[in-house]
């Protein structure tokens, strides 16, 4: 089969390699769409990543298909059923699986290679991770519930009331996802940007407001203009820069929550003003990754189609054209493409 692998820092190349066949408690999908994400823009920037995967390695991690093949004793799955599989499996039986602190687990089982025509799925995601999708849903939305999990699972610990005023920083897949997510919850989402376009999606999501911040460089000082100079009440992070984490904080009213939520680079760190977080009251939480449950509720989110999701898909292109789609998700010319293997 074709099939992306990455092997450094901007090296990522197609191949011819071997279809996968599933071991026990495997089954094997056919990609019917792949989806790209913020996080596979890092790691192909970056050369790896620290959890997911190691390189030289098989790459992607959002995608949806059909079960071509199954591996002795998996139940309750046939071939041609219509799936999505997390890329992630809790082990459900370690000291944060048995609080049900999913996300922290130690022993996750990862799973990459969405960018390939077929996909094999572990036995721990099969049994955990592995969930139906509905016939008239497209396989390019079913992909996206990788990412709107991991949103939900940060709305989720972020405890949002219906009176709150959010700010948004990143107008990425991920930002633009909060956005619709917050918009039924919150008084009023914000939403800063740098690019007209995604801020225009932004609004038709649910965002009150938008901002480019090349025309409002000073972010903390609009937000205090809009809120009688407190600032906001809750601050979603969703850049993985480490400047404009502390721009998020500096974004935050007394008693406000900032979802540290965007994914840093290694190694790196921020100051903290230690007298307004201790005097401030501020809760200052970093949110990783997603769990079962929230796996679920973004399927189904998904599939109730309340919110245009589809407007985060930029292009629909072919599985050859990779090198070139992310060189213009790079670009900031595409938010996600849809990758279609031949």
């Amino acid at each position: 089969m074709l099939a992306a692998l990455l092997y450094g820092q901007e090296d990522l190349r197609l191949k011819d390699v071997a279809d996968p066949t599933p071991a026990a408690g495997e089954v094997v999908i056919q990609v019917g769409a792949a989806t790209t994400c913020g996080t596979d823009l890092k790691v192909w920037r970056r050369g790896g990543h620290a959890r997911m995967l190691t390189p030289p390695t098989l790459f992607g991690h959002e995608a949806a298909g059909q079960i071509v093949a199954l591996g002795e004793g998996v139940t309750g799955w046939q071939i041609g059923d219509r799936v999505v599989a997390n890329n992630s499996a809790p082990c459900m039986n370690c000291f944060f699986c048995q609080r049900r602190e999913y996300s922290l687990c130690p022993n996750l089982t990862w799973n990459n290679g969405t960018f390939a025509q077929y996909l094999k799925i572990p036995a721990p995601i099969v049994q955990h991770n592995l969930w139906r999708i509905p016939d008239e849903l497209p396989y390019e939305l079913a992909a996206m519930t990788e990412p709107l999990a991991c949103v939900l699972h940060g709305v989720g610990r972020t405890q949002i009331k219906a009176e709150d005023r959010v700010v948004v920083l990143g107008d990425g897949a991920i930002g633009l996802m909060f956005v619709a997510a917050l918009a039924d919850r919150a008084a009023e989402v914000w939403l800063w940007g740098g690019n007209d376009q995604r801020l225009e999606i932004g609004q038709k999501l649910g965002a009150a407001k938008t901002f480019n911040y090349h025309q409002t460089p000073d972010i903390p000082g609009v937000v205090k203009e809009l809120t009688q100079g407190w600032g906001a009440d809750v601050v979603i992070e969703a850049t993985g820069v480490p400047s404009v984490w502390e721009t998020a904080i500096a974004c935050a009213r007394p008693g406000a929550t900032v979802n540290l939520f965007g994914g840093c680079p290694r190694d790196t760190s921020i100051t903290v003003n230690t007298e307004q977080l201790h005097y401030s009251e501020l809760t200052l939480k970093g949110v990783f990754h997603n769990t079962p449950e929230y796996v679920q509720a973004a399927l189904a989110a998904i599939a109730s189609r309340k919110h245009p999701l589809e407007l985060l898909i930029s292009e629909h292109r072919p599985l050859k054209d990779l090198a070139q789609v992310f060189n213009d998700m790079k670009a900031r010319k595409v938010i996600k493409v849809a990758l279609t293997p031949e």
